[in-house]
């Protein structure tokens, strides 16, 4: 028994069968679906079992996807990372730059995060001023026996401990500082710090005023009085 054509459903007869996707055409009938161009074996495209010539060949196009909390989680969590990649890049250059840029207080709290060196060196210079302004309490001998002669020897120890020029100092903070260390100090715009001590050129040990607060603190945040 003959089959029907898919076109034209009319009975095809084996001279003029065209068998293709899974169908049987009369050749004249195996045309393309748009511009009706007549096709063969070797130049036709199939698409849902339908013949089409190359021009007219349908082709996949892209849908807009509606947001939905999957694609909008996705797409926070790209974001995120995009933005964590730059912070790493703009870090990485501010490093490169620092040399060649003026300080200020964000630059200087980046110094000291990198400068472990510095930190070491202010825990030695802390160690030494505490050792410094806190005398002996036991006395020597030649104190003892002088003690009954001399009714106030203690006010002269006390002169000759007198800190140095530095400590007596009063300075004006120009921002507000937030401790980032248990041994720094925190203090506010215009708070005055006395009993300052410096300790390098980047870091001071003082004594916030208003709050009465001892620690460290950065010396590019305060300007002397």
């Amino acid at each position: 028994m003959n089959p029907h054509c898919s076109r034209c459903n009319r009975i095809v007869y084996p001279t003029e069968k065209v068998n293709c996707l899974d169908k049987y055409w009369h050749k004249g009938c195996f045309n393309c679906e748009v511009c009706n161009k007549t096709l063969t074996m070797t130049n036709y495209k199939g698409f849902e079992k339908r013949p089409y010539c190359s021009v007219h060949y349908p082709r996949a196009a892209f849908t807009p996807v509606a947001d939905t909390p999957e694609n909008i989680r996705l797409k926070q969590q790209t974001m995120l990372q995009s933005q964590v990649h730059y912070r790493e890049e703009f870090e990485k250059q501010k490093g490169k730059n620092f040399s060649v840029v003026t300080d200020t207080p964000e630059l200087q709290r980046l110094k000291r995060t990198q400068d472990q060196i510095s930190n070491i060196k202010y825990h030695e210079e802390f160690e030494k001023s505490k050792s410094t302004h806190h005398p002996q309490s036991n006395p020597t001998p030649a104190a003892s026996q002088n003690y009954h002669h001399d009714p106030t020897p203690e006010p002269v120890r006390q002169a000759a401990a007198a800190p140095p020029p530095s400590a007596v100092k009063r300075y004006r903070a120009v921002y507000d500082y937030a401790a980032a260390d248990e041994d720094e100090v925190s203090f506010m715009e215009d708070d005055v710090i006395v009993d300052v001590q410096l300790i390098d050129e980047g870091w001071m040990y003082g004594r916030v005023e208003r709050t009465g607060q001892l620690g460290m603190l950065p010396a590019n945040y305060v300007e002397a009085i």
